[in-house]
């Protein structure tokens, strides 16, 4: 869930997008400018990605009582650099990208093993600025984003327990699968470079292990996300290459639901080409953050933090996130 800028592509044309002297009628009012300034600024908008494998989640794959409806509401600020080829004629480059949701969450029993079925929808709202041969340049965008489903079964470890079952459970090893869904609902204009939706589908599996010692839990989470292509990007195609991601989680539990963790993550991939173009970049890049849960009755709240422990091409974001989740019993 983000604010969809393509990657960093190779600047030799044809491109990611076709960046001709047509581009500019293609930017919006106020934003007009000489042909050479206007393709240098585009190609510096395709440089931002806040792409899915930044995400850090720890918990995913810990078990909890069947029968669970939660719904969550989350707004999450990211802010920060751009990092680019040092070739580029492009400097002082950063964004500011504001994301609120909301999901809902059920936890399920399939085949006596414990899961989980979850849906939301995001709305962005993004900044960006730069310098582009000494011409200070912007652009917003505002709007909703893709929908994103997930579904996730426990294998090993935690099988479907009611909530009496679940009080006195004392697991130490769970194994669980996972598959992100995201669907291209959001806003997107053909016509433009940067949109809030990215007019393809997303498919994310996932493996995820937990092992709890006492009031310690490591968790690890291993994906590899799919993307179908985008047939209609300013008159072209746009491939991209799959992402493999993997993070980590060092979760300390001081009682149920009261809970501070490290995280961290890396992922690799993502090459892009359009029409039968190549680009020369691909993502290789890593976050670390901490979150913290406090639970209040039915209710908890999660206050995360995260910024770019290593940033070869992308957005070099620091980012703070809070979420408020409602839980219930389903009937």
């Amino acid at each position: 869930m983000s604010l969809f800028v393509p990657d960093p592509v190779d600047s030799s044309p044809p491109s990611v997008a076709p960046l001709r002297s047509v581009v500019s009628r293609f930017l919006p009012l106020g934003m007009r400018c000489r042909p050479h300034v206007a393709f240098l600024l585009l190609l510096w908008l395709t440089t931002v990605t806040l792409a899915d494998a930044q995400d850090l989640i720890p918990g995913a794959y810990i078990p909890a009582p069947v029968g669970i409806n939660v719904i969550t509401t989350t707004v999450t600020f990211n802010k920060g650099d751009i990092a680019f080829d040092t070739a580029s004629p492009i400097d002082d480059a950063n964004a500011t990208i504001g994301v609120g949701s909301v999901a809902f969450n059920r936890t399920l029993n399939i085949a006596g093993r414990y899961a989980s079925l979850g849906i939301g929808l995001p709305y962005l709202h993004g900044h960006l600025t730069g310098s582009v041969l000494g011409n200070r340049e912007e652009r917003t965008r505002s709007g909703q984003g893709d929908l994103l489903g997930r579904i996730a079964i426990n294998l090993y470890g935690a099988p479907a327990m009611a909530r009496q079952e679940f009080a006195g459970y004392r697991g130490t090893t769970n194994l669980g699968i996972s598959l992100v869904v995201t669907a291209p609902v959001g806003q997107y204009v053909p016509t433009q470079y940067i949109n809030v939706g990215s007019n393809r589908w997303l498919f994310r599996p996932e493996v995820g292990f937990t092992r709890r010692r006492e009031r310690w839990t490591f968790e690890g989470d291993l994906a590899t996300s799919f993307f179908t292509d985008n047939t209609n990007y300013v008159g072209t195609v746009r491939h991209q290459a799959p992402i493999v991601a993997v993070q980590g989680h060092l979760i300390y539990t001081f009682r149920p639901a009261l809970w501070i963790a490290g995280d961290g993550n890396y992922w690799k991939g993502g090459r892009v080409t359009t029409n039968g173009n190549d680009a020369l970049l691909e993502q290789r890049n890593s976050r670390a953050g901490i979150t913290l849960a406090v639970p209040i009755r039915r209710q908890q709240v999660r206050v995360a933090y995260s910024f770019g422990a290593r940033t070869t091409i992308g957005g070099d974001f620091h980012s703070l996130g809070v979420s408020y989740s409602y839980a219930w019993a389903a009937r």
